[in-house]
């Protein structure tokens, strides 16, 4: 049984990621090894968890893995720790295309985890019980046993409790006041300086000994020991590729989104990982295969393009045959030119046609099912990969081996560079949601290490 609870929110803004942080640093400082998840494809979050606070975090999401790879991650990582806390996404009943699904309730649900929902007081008193009562009968197994209150006075608190718990026989676990000093700006993560990192790293002190005073962490844990047991099958993976190739991964500022799992699939399934900065590295390390997930390059544009070499040695090694995936900003570095957000265009791979440049407004958000249109890397003609994007950069060359499907909407469109040796375009993946293209991808690196290449 692993220890677990669910922060959830009537919608975005309440002040969920406020209460999580809070709540882990503090389970953090009292020296407790807590395992941060977030619900959905979010890269951000579990940034700042594992950067800021020191709590490793995972991605959870029922759109990618289905119920049954879901509980098994959670399983995998959660055992040996003190407790899980799961942070939801949007309101609690949010999921895709304005229904329930792969939403926080439905993770709740699926993993049998109480959720505690948080609740923003300001400007409100008897009223918030109507909230609060609606959120708990909206769906018969609501899984919320709990509520936690964000910008409450300190003198209004204690009766505000005692109000909710008699109207919505549910358990108060405590409030933050207001607390601007602790806000957490909007903004790219990526960009953080060691200054700003210590400058957050303060602000999760003070949020974390305002939780020590003002929240029932006691209460919470032993909540998150109520959680049941959950069977977890382990998902069918293909079987590891024999010969161990080598994959370099980029890693650094520029190039910071990608899930653990991931990584941690692919060395399961017979790979060996190194890592190496397109930021600051003159040429790539031995390998065999390459990944170039997501990021900011675009903020780095300038920099990435004064490695002329490291440059020319990757458009080298597409170009040769070396098996490559290449995900939203990894697709941006392997073109041609990439703008970088001032009306400035800079070189960049030119492994692949076509300039990245800097769009107005997001070009697309959410979850894809991507279908192939031929053979290619990572699967066979037809075959499909569950996918997402998020992205305000665009190219004029996106290319147009995969068909994107939007899940419960007719919106779609053809995406993607793909041949035998490649994948580079805007989408996500997420491996344990289609672990036989991390197989082909791997594959294909061992057969490019016995040519001798």
């Amino acid at each position: 049984m692993i220890p677990r609870l669910l922060i959830a929110g009537t919608g975005s803004g309440c002040g969920k990621t406020t209460f999580t942080c809070g709540i882990l640093q503090a389970l953090v400082n009292r020296g407790l090894r807590p395992m941060a998840c977030k619900s959905g494809p979010d890269y951000i979050d579990p940034m700042f968890h594992s950067r800021i606070i020191g709590a490793e975090s995972r991605n959870l999401d029922l759109f990618f893995y289905g119920p049954d790879t879901t509980r098994y991650l959670l399983r995998r990582h959660g055992a040996g720790r003190d407790v899980v806390v799961m942070e939801g996404a949007m309101g609690y009943y949010d999921g895709i295309a304005l229904t329930s699904d792969a939403s926080a309730w439905a993770l709740a649900r699926e993993t049998k985890t109480p959720a505690v929902l948080v609740v923003d007081g300001r400007g409100g008193a008897v009223s918030l019980c109507a909230t609060i009562l609606g959120f708990l009968q909206f769906q018969p197994e609501s899984q919320i046993q709990g509520v936690l209150l964000n910008r409450v006075s300190p003198s209004l608190y204690p009766r505000l409790k005692e109000v909710i718990e008699a109207r919505c026989g549910v358990p108060v676990y405590g409030y933050l006041p207001s607390m601007p000093q602790c806000a957490i700006e909007s903004r790219h993560l990526g960009l953080l300086t060691a200054d700003e990192v210590a400058g957050l790293r303060e602000k999760m002190t003070l949020l974390a000994a305002q939780v020590e005073q003002t929240v029932d962490l006691n209460g919470l844990l032993a909540l998150a020991g109520t959680a049941p047991d959950v069977p977890a099958p382990p998902p069918s993976l293909p079987e590891p590729v024999p010969g161990k190739p080598v994959i370099a991964v980029a890693k650094d500022e520029a190039f910071c989104f990608v899930y653990q799992d991931n990584l941690e699939l692919l060395e399961q399934l017979g790979g060996q990982l190194v890592y190496f900065s397109p930021l600051r590295d003159e040429k790539l390390p031995p390998c065999q295969g390459l990944y170039l997930p997501g990021g900011y390059p675009e903020l780095y544009a300038a920099y990435l393009s004064r490695q002329t070499g490291l440059r020319a040695e990757i458009r080298r090694a597409v170009a040769g045959g070396m098996p490559t995936v290449a995900e939203c900003g990894g697709f941006l570095y392997l073109q041609q030119e990439m703008e970088d957000g001032e009306g400035n265009y800079w070189p960049m791979c030119g492994a692949l046609p076509g300039r990245g440049y800097r769009t107005p407004r997001l070009q697309r958000f959410g979850y894809v099912t991507l279908t192939a249109g031929w053979d290619n890397l990572l699967c066979g003609a037809g075959e499909s990969l569950r996918a997402h994007e998020f992205h305000y950069w665009d190219s004029d060359a996106p290319g147009d081996a995969f068909h994107a499907q939007k899940p419960r909407s007719e919106r779609g469109w053809d995406c993607a560079v793909a041949t035998e040796t490649l994948y580079a375009g805007f989408p996500h993946l997420a491996f344990y949601a289609n672990p036989s293209a991390a197989a082909r991808f791997l594959s294909k690196a061992a057969a490019y290490r016995r040519k001798g290449k």
